[in-house]
């Protein structure tokens, strides 16, 4: 359970993209208005971006609630990226690990992040974790179920699928592996946006050319913020947007072929 928002644009600072909006992800942390489990994300938080000339991301993350750190203020006035990814967090299950278990996630160019839960964690996706190289297992950043998901997408995109492969064919593993799981999933390595809506809310706001917002809600009231319909895939870019309809897990034999390339800039 969570809020998360990806853009790509032209650079702005931190604080106009996730701070003023009127409905931003700042003020989703405690009123969010489409989130269907869960009521206020309190549990940490993180903010990743790109500065040009650099593919690897920065982050900013935290383990309390994002308007009880003091330094995000001046953070967000100074630093100006037009590639974000940012997250408030509202835990599954009580833990450790601080904030380790904050989205975003990050290797390489990737940032990651998952809003929802696995059901039956972390039993049920026991079964899953034999298919991974063991230095990926032991170097998990935290032991929760967004941690392992973004493992399974990590080695993925390591052994060669392009973004919306890896992750429709994650989300259709860990559905069958763990029914009634909340997939809703983002990835960015700073050119392109990749998501699913499995489960959970997902929106998106596109002017071709110009800036690209993909979110679990709309940051304010503009008309053409459009809802992405459950069980789908999204990527995007600067200059467009296509979804795709994801299979169940039942006909997942048949999603690899209908897979679309994705968007290049």
């Amino acid at each position: 359970m969570c809020r998360h928002l990806a853009y790509l644009g032209p650079p702005e600072p931190l604080g106009r993209i996730l701070v003023e909006p009127p409905h931003s992800l700042y003020r989703q942390s405690w009123a969010p208005r489409r989130q269907r489990y869960g009521t206020v994300n309190a549990d940490g938080f993180g903010l990743g971006w790109y500065a040009e000339g650099d593919p690897v991301p920065a982050r900013y993350r935290r383990a309390g609630p994002i308007w009880a750190d003091q330094s995000l203020a001046d953070l967000a006035r100074v630093v100006r990226s037009g590639a974000v990814l940012a997250a408030v967090r509202d835990a599954t299950l009580a833990g450790a690990d601080a904030e380790a278990a904050a989205a975003p996630f990050a290797t390489g160019p990737w940032l990651f992040s998952h809003n929802g839960a696995v059901t039956g964690w972390p039993g049920s996706l026991a079964p899953l974790v034999a298919g991974l190289p063991a230095t990926d297992v032991l170097s998990l950043e935290a032991r929760n179920d967004s941690a392992l998901v973004w493992a399974l997408v990590l080695a993925r995109l390591r052994e060669g699928d392009e973004a919306g492969q890896a992750l429709a064919e994650t989300v259709l593993e860990v559905a069958a592996a763990a029914p009634g799981s909340r997939l809703n999933l983002l990835l960015t390595n700073g050119e392109s946006i990749t998501a699913t809506a499995w489960g959970d809310t997902l929106w998106y706001l596109s002017e071709p050319g110009r800036r690209t917002v993909v979110a679990s809600e709309p940051y304010d009231d503009d008309p053409h913020w459009q809802e992405v319909p459950d069980r789908t895939l999204l990527a995007a870019s600067r200059t467009d947007v296509l979804l795709t309809p994801l299979k169940e897990p039942s006909d997942a034999h048949a999603l690899a072929p209908a897979l679309p390339k994705e968007p290049r800039t």
